[in-house]
């Protein structure tokens, strides 16, 4: 009896951690270059969640933010693009950032 109660309690832990791992979410991000000067990134997570409010930064090779701003209600972002190098930052929150490369954001 005791095996099986101790076969159960491991089962439970587990069915436990598994639901826990699905709760979970991961951010996404995408930008694209509008051909017009401006870029257009678009977010959320993976569980479907809205970006709205999510924080944006544009940094240049130094890593100086130039841009800073916030997700709209849309999960979208729009900016003038950059002169030069730049990356973009999606910042989630501790664990849901995303860094994207200006050189792979393309029309």
């Amino acid at each position: 009896m005791k095996k099986i109660f101790s076969k159960l309690v491991v089962s439970a832990g587990l069915i436990t951690l598994s639901a826990t791992a699905a709760l979970a979410h991961s951010p996404l991000c995408s930008c694209f270059d509008n051909g017009d000067g401006t870029v257009l990134c678009e977010g959320g997570f993976s569980d479907g969640s809205s970006a709205s409010g999510v924080k944006i930064f544009v940094r240049d090779d130094s890593g100086a933010v130039v841009l800073k701003g916030v997700m709209n209600e849309n999960s979208e972002y729009e900016f003038k693009k950059p002169a030069g190098h730049y990356t973009v930052t999606f910042s989630g929150g501790e664990g849901h950032s995303i860094e994207i490369d200006g050189s792979d954001i393309v029309e």
